[in-house]
């Protein structure tokens, strides 16, 4: 055969046009195998300018509860935070209570490249009369256009709410959508409330994984059940497009309801201890002024770390060093000389807050005994596990000291 007889053969494959084409009608859309088992799922057809997915939605009532909040608290932690003269990246202040838009896909894969397809869009918005849950599903790959517009056309928001959201979901979505862009309208802008980021702060030390069904059982009181793992979701995706069998692609479905209605509860539940209107562990309180203290909401995070420091954990200790190193910087001296010296049952911090004393009595109480006494007594923490630059300013600090003594 020859070349151009080959070529000629491949032309459908590689999608090569000759000349100008005249624009072909749109094709039918497929029948859709057990309707009625969709139908039966509160699942309808959406038919599109390409292709058709299938949309299901879900209402439920303001006082149905989820875990440790009914979805009516929601309302009330907006009003907290718009109550708020400060900044936090969770804050709603400035927002209504329906324009926060609780979002999570489901892919075919954990990549965030053009070879990952998203088969499953679903969100949530908690209105003055219910919460509205949403699912676009891809029954397969030629509905992918009816897919994007349908959820497109539904979709106004003003806030984002994901679980890494802004590492994997959102991500995805730009990059199928930047496939898709000249049948698909514009991405609207928007904020982002990712929780996870949170979740981490409050917990990482508490849980073995900070995974959202994890958080869900150890944080939130809830707890799933005849729950399919997240990820089988590809493989039961897979097997739906080719034998159109619903019941695992419902499971799916149902894994990705739960994994939205947990963000509702979640972002509730971070709003309150951030707002200080929960009961927290002192480990709980003590992420929250680190929090405000990285976000530069000094008062803020004084009035949080005063709230652990009369326990008797290690968090209590941590509390009354970084209220010491605070009150340093106002230059407020015999506050933070006090701080450090109520710093006696940890190690490590005991040896920084006596070095943090000597720096004091030297330079500000100008009582060169005394800053050679919190000297000495810092090196006498000093093990194998100090940092050796640590050690050697330590060393220093000693020797000069004891020269001004002996003066």
């Amino acid at each position: 055969m020859s070349l151009k007889n080959k070529l000629a053969r491949m032309k459908s494959h590689l999608n090569v046009k000759e000349g100008k084409e005249k624009p072909k009608s749109r094709p039918p859309v497929k029948s859709i195998p057990h309707l009625d088992e969709w139908e039966n799922f509160n699942t309808t057809v959406y038919k599109g300018t390409e292709g058709f997915c299938l949309i299901r939605e879900v209402k439920y009532p303001l006082d149905y509860k989820h875990g440790l909040y009914t979805f009516k608290e929601l309302a009330h932690v907006i009003e907290g935070w718009n109550a708020t003269d400060y900044h936090h990246p969770l804050s709603s202040k400035g927002y209504s209570t329906n324009e926060l838009f609780f979002f999570d896909t489901e892919t075919t894969g954990l990549s965030t490249g053009a070879g990952t397809t998203i088969f499953l869009l679903g969100y949530a918005r908690v209105e003055r009369d219910g919460v509205v849950f949403r699912q676009h599903v891809l029954p397969d790959q030629s509905g992918e256009i009816a897919f994007y517009e349908s959820f497109l056309q539904e979709v106004n928001y003003e806030a984002l709410v994901t679980y890494n959201g802004k590492s994997f979901d959102w991500p995805m979505v730009k990059t199928r959508h930047t496939l898709l862009r000249e049948h698909l309208p514009k991405l609207p802008s928007f904020g982002h409330f990712d929780l996870l980021h949170a979740a981490r702060r409050l917990w990482k030390r508490k849980l073995e994984s900070v995974k959202l069904v994890n958080v869900e059982k150890e944080i939130l009181n809830i707890e799933r059940y005849d729950d399919i793992p997240g990820f089988l979701a590809p493989m039961i995706y897979f097997d739906y497009v080719e034998t159109k069998k619903t019941e695992g692609l419902m499971k799916v479905m149902q894994h990705n309801e739960y994994d939205i209605l947990s963000l509702i509860t979640l972002y509730i539940h971070l709003s309150k201890h951030l707002l200080q209107n929960v009961d927290r562990t002192s480990t709980e309180s003590y992420e929250v002024a680190r929090w405000y203290e990285a976000l530069g909401e000094k008062e803020r995070a004084v009035r949080q770390y005063e709230e652990v420091i009369d326990g008797e954990d290690e968090e209590a200790e941590k509390a009354l060093f970084a209220l010491g190193i605070q009150a340093k910087r106002e230059k407020e001296w015999e506050k933070s000389r006090g701080y450090f010296g109520r710093i006696k049952r940890t190690r490590n911090l005991i040896m920084q807050a006596q070095i943090e004393l000597a720096k004091l009595y030297e330079h500000q109480f100008k009582d060169i005994k005394d800053a050679t006494f919190h000297a000495e007594k810092a090196y006498s923490y000093i093990d194998e596990t100090t940092n050796e630059r640590l050690k050697q300013e330590l060393e220093k600090r000693l020797k000069r000291l004891r020269k001004k003594v002996a003066l």
